[in-house]
């Protein structure tokens, strides 16, 4: 990019509001994650937001499987040099933009310092407008969660009622307030029975948190287990579009404007450069 084309993307970047960045976690597999960062993505686009939802399972990525979107491109082609960002992102339902990550490639999961530099610095020449990034991690604390995590504005845990479940949720908190230093989280309890099935996970997950951490945590709210979202599920698409009106739906329509009424980012710079600004400052200060 040259000066001139350099100052003019500047300018345009300065005249957009920041990107609410949100790096949605859980503790294990089987929580829900994918499921909760691809349907609040799909409900916040109906709130008029701009998305992006960004595949940050670097080599098991699934979101492009679980929203039936075609890729030809992820972020292996990035690494390997053959494609820019720019290319590889599609269009996903209701107007959301997605970032893909590859499928089984295990040398995604090991890329040095300098390769997560080149990811995060791709993001500089991404002009999707965006108001608000969805990060949907890989389960647990590895390396890219921990840089992801300490990027984004805001972290959203993903926790059942099972006995793994809220234990690895804690781990997870302690390792990201222990590495990062973040002390907000802000937490949704899935796969309940009721709404006050929802609360008690929370409860239980605040005393453990209370006992051994410093932090602070916020309750969302819950989405229930029921058939609809299950059945999304194996349709390959989202509980908002395959059964709109039931209660899985609703709940995350509930979320998604909870999320919506989120004080919005304060910092000058629009688009991902904010969210580019921090990661990279991390990836290097990890180096």
């Amino acid at each position: 990019m040259c000066a001139d084309q350099a100052a003019i993307a500047t300018e345009s970047a300065d005249n957009l509001p920041a990107v609410q960045t949100i790096s949605v976690v859980s503790g294990k597999g089987g929580d829900g994650r994918t499921t909760v960062a691809m349907n609040l993505a799909i409900a916040m686009s109906r709130l008029s937001s701009r998305v992006l939802l960004m595949d940050g399972n670097l080599s098991l990525g699934n979101i492009d499987l679980a929203l039936n979107v075609q890729q030809q491109f992820n972020l292996s082609h990035l690494i390997g040099g053959s494609r820019s960002l720019p290319e590889i992102v599609v269009n996903g339902p209701e107007g959301v933009s997605i970032v893909p990550s590859a499928h089984g490639d295990a040398e995604m999961a090991q890329l040095s310092q300098i390769e997560h530099v080149g990811i995060i610095n791709a993001f500089s020449s991404l002009h999707v407008p965006a108001d608000i990034m969805f990060i949907d991690n890989d389960a647990g604390v590895s390396r890219s969660v921990l840089d992801f995590t300490h990027a984004a504005r805001q972290v959203l845990v993903v926790v059942c009622d099972e006995p793994a479940s809220l234990q690895n949720a804690f781990l997870t908190i302690k390792a990201i307030n222990a590495s990062k230093g973040t002390d907000r989280f802000r937490i949704i309890t899935n796969k309940v029975s009721s709404s006050q099935h929802g609360l008690d996970v929370y409860s239980e997950l605040f005393r453990m948190t209370d006992r051994y951490l410093d932090v602070l945590l916020e309750y969302c709210g819950s989405i229930p287990q029921d058939d609809m979202m299950l059945q999304a599920n194996q349709k390959r698409t989202s509980v908002l579009e395959a059964h709109p009106g039931c209660k899985s739906a609703r709940s995350v329509e509930r979320l998604a404007q909870k999320i919506k009424e989120w004080p919005r980012p304060l910092e000058p710079k629009g688009q991902t450069e904010f969210f580019v600004e921090r990661l990279v400052n991390a990836s290097l200060n990890n180096r």
